[in-house]
Order: C-alpha cells, then structure tokens, then sequence
C-alpha cells in the first residue's frame, strides 16, 4: 500500500487533471457545429492542401499511350502506372508502397501533429466544402442558426433544396471518380448515361454516395470522433516536443473582456485574451484550444487565424495561439528536430521503404520467362535414338504493346527444338504460353539429368528486352 505522504503528493496533479478535463468540451452530437470562416494565412494553406484532392477527381482522366495512365485493373489482376505494369507477383511493392504512406504519416505525426487531420484527410476536406456551400446559401453561423429553426416557407425550401442538391451532386462525382480508377474512365461514363454499366459499379457509387453525403453533410465532426480510429491513436504518436497549434496560457491569462481590460490602470493585471471566444466559433469540431490539447482538436490551425485577426484589431503581438510544442511553451529546453530518436527511426523506415519501391520498379523486367517441363512421360526416346523432352513455355509481357520475341536454347550439344520456328508474339499486359520440344543426341548426355537454359529476345523500336530461365534436360541412366 502506499504511503499517506505519498498519496497526498498525488492529490494536487490528480485535482488539477480532473480540473483541466471539466473545462474541456466535446460536443457528442447534441447539436450543429457551424463554424466560422475566418480568413488568414493557414485558411489559405488549408484550400491550397485540400486542392491536392482535385487528382481523385480528374486523374483517372489521364492517358498514357493506348490507355489509362494509371488503372487498377481488378479483373485481370494488373495495376497499370503510367508505363509500367505491376502483376500479382510484384504486389510485395504495394506493400512497401503501404508501409511508406504509413510511416510517413507517423513521421508528420511526431513532427507537427495531425496535420494530416487538419489539412489533407478526405473527411476533413470534403465537410470543409460542403460547408463552404452551406456559408454560401445560408449565410454566417448566426444566420443558419436562425434559418434552422426558422419556420418552413418558400425562401427555406428553396436555399435548403438548392444546397442539398449541390451535396448530392459532389456526392455522386465522388462515387463517379472513385470507380473511374478501376475501369476506363471515358467509358465509365458513357456505360452511365446508357444505363449498361456493371451492377457493381452502380453498388460502389451508391455506396460512396451515400457515404459522402451522410458523413460530410451531417455527421462531420462526429466521423472523426466516433469512426476514425487515428484520434485515438494520436496520443502514441504525439509527445511535449511536437509542434502543434497552442494556447500561450502564460500571456493570454488572466483572461478578461475588452470593456474591462480598458478600464484597467495596470494592464500587467490581465492577459491579451478578451475572452471573445472567436477561436471556438472558427474550430470545425467546436473545440476550445485554451483548455490544451483535446481528442477533438483536429489541428487545422483555423483558430490561430482567428485569433490573429482579433490580436491585430487590439494592436497586440500576432501568435497568443500558435503552433509550438509544449516544452516550448513552458519554456524548457526544446529538444532539435535531429535529437528526436522516433522521428529518425520513422523516417528511416519510410526511406527503406521509399528505396525498395524505387529498386522494385527500377528492376521490373517488361518480359518475364517461366518453364515448366512435362514429368509423364520424364523423356520420349525418337527412331533415331536421339532423347526428347516436352516442355510448356509461359512468357509474362508487363507491357501493354505485343512484343516478337525469340526463343533459344543453351545446354548439352547438339540441341534441336522443335514445335515452332523459334520465334512468339508476345501479347501485351497478359501470358502467352507455347510448348516446345527439344531434343538431343543420347550420345551427349552425360549424365541422367543435364542443365539448360532457356531465353526469349525482344524487341520494341529500340528498346530490347531479355529473360532466361534455368530448366532441366532429362535422359536415361
């Protein structure tokens, strides 16, 4: 058990953690966020980061040669980038791909926080615009307060039709663009507006519909609250020397309301903060930076706008909150980016991996040779005594043109391969298989089973292209 000293040392860290949690708000539903839209530098940052997203909607839209430039073909199993093709048995550079994207959201994770959350996640780009839309039609929050509850007449009816249209229409090209990634775009388009599309297709649009107009349009900050599970996570990734958007409680406090901070003789009494609460009224999920870091704080930055603007009207220093880390507001020693032993460890993983997806698709061969030789019967002896062995050819072209390719064959003396001319078309993106026989004079075995090489040459313009593959030539004893 422990001691009555050592327990009442506790006491106080524990009152004030329960003090620090009572003031910290975390809206479950019970009502309608409308935040305002403060203008400032990080509003800019954060149209300029969400624009990133205008690829998902106009990237499918590419052509590369003959076709789309980058198409994940699900039926046949190939994921097309610009000129290379990547088959199931390259999908181990998906994987490091993954890892990558993984590692390095934890690394801007350890560095700045969730400015993932903040600037570039889908949930928090797409509720922006639909609510930039609702600002539009609607009005300010104190206006669409009032619409809300304004009863219904034709004036209502018309601005909430006209804005729940516009959501549905996003809704819609979201599901659009999503599925223009795994089959061809233009024709995507023209099998929906003659109603030949595939049942799958239509499910994924519904369903991507569906979604973004719940969860963008309604649900918004409940989405990052309840369903995505990287709020939880945070706290594993985020320490005292991350840098992330923070209240200076040593200079904003004592707070106090404008009227009174003139009325005071000595403005050393108060803090800069007035109180005005515009840094709740700019925050998407309605959270009050002042009482620290919360799970709803999706470190977006809008509130050091707002507060920016209000420290400019009072002609008072910008940054009352910024983005620091809390050694720094603390005024401890603040540790350098290259002592932090999590962010090296992060980023060294995310550039192994950035280097095997590099080599993997550096070394990606465009034409890949594989050999199977026929076991029943293990060799066929011919009238003039020669041996012939039977083997299946399978030649695996990761181009999407036709290649004319040559075979030939390296091994014991005298080979002769019969069962074409020595020379296959291979067709682009897909397998073609060949069988060939091969025989050899008996009296050039030397031994019950001989090495042999296969290899296939070809060529598109001036590129060459080349694969061997080892195989076996059979004989008997």
């Amino acid at each position: 058990m422990r001691s009555t000293s050592e327990t009442n040392d506790s006491t106080p860290s524990s009152y004030e953690e329960y003090v620090e949690i009572a003031h910290q708000q975390l809206n479950v539903g019970q009502e309608t966020i409308h935040a305002k839209r403060v203008p400032g530098k990080w509003r800019n940052i954060k149209w300029i980061a969400g624009s990133t997203w205008l690829i998902f909607f106009f990237g499918a839209y590419l052509r590369w040669d003959d076709r789309q430039a980058v198409l994940w073909d699900i039926p046949n199993r190939q994921f097309h980038l610009f000129g290379v093709t990547i088959l199931p048995q390259d999908f181990w550079l998906l994987s490091l791909a993954l890892l990558f994207f993984a590692m390095l959201l934890a690394v801007a994770t350890a560095i700045a926080g969730r400015v993932w959350c903040g600037f570039f996640c889908f949930q928090t780009v797409w509720t922006d615009l639909f609510t930039w839309i609702e600002d539009k039609l609607e009005g300010s929050p104190r206006e669409r307060r009032k619409l809300d509850t304004a009863p219904w007449d034709g004036n209502k009816i018309r601005i909430k039709a006209t804005k729940h249209f516009l959501w549905l229409l996003i809704s819609v090209l979201t599901g659009i663009s999503f599925v223009a990634w795994f089959t061809d775009a233009y024709r995507l388009w023209v099998d929906l507006i003659t109603l030949e599309a595939p049942m799958t297709a239509w499910i994924t649009i519904l369903t991507f519909t569906v979604g973004t107009y719940a969860l963008a349009g309604f649900m918004r900050e409940q989405t990052c609250l309840w369903l995505c599970p990287y709020a939880r996570i945070q706290s594993a990734m985020v320490d005292r020397h991350t840098v992330i958007p923070t209240y200076d409680d040593r200079r904003g406090e004592p707070r106090s309301h404008l009227k009174k901070k003139l009325h005071v003789a000595n403005r050393s009494q108060v803090g800069d903060c007035i109180d005005c609460h515009l840094c709740v009224a700019a925050c998407p999920t309605g959270v009050d930076i002042r009482a620290g870091l919360q799970e709803g704080c999706l470190m977006c930055a809008l509130c050091i706008d707002a507060c920016d603007t209000v420290m400019g009207k009072l002609r008072r220093p910008r940054g009352l909150i910024r983005y620091a880390s809390l050694d720094e507001m603390e005024s401890a020693i603040v540790i350098p980016l290259w002592n932090r032993t999590r962010v090296w460890v992060y980023g060294a993983i995310s550039l192994l991996a950035a280097v095997g997806i590099a080599y993997g698709i550096a070394s990606l061969d465009a034409i890949e040779l594989k050999v199977l030789r026929t076991r029943q019967p293990m060799y066929v002896v011919q009238s003039d005594g020669s041996i012939q062995n039977q083997y299946t050819l399978k030649i695996l072209n990761k181009m999407t043109r036709d290649i004319d390719a040559r075979i030939s064959i390296s091994g014991p003396q005298g080979l002769v391969s019969t069962g074409g001319d020595g020379s296959i078309t291979a067709h682009g993106s897909t397998v073609t298989q060949t069988t060939l026989f091969v025989r050899a004079p008996r009296k050039n075995l030397r031994a019950e089973s001989n090495p042999i090489v296969f290899r296939i040459d070809g060529m598109v313009g001036s590129d060459v292209f080349t694969s061997e593959r080892e195989s076996i030539f059979i004989g008997p004893k």
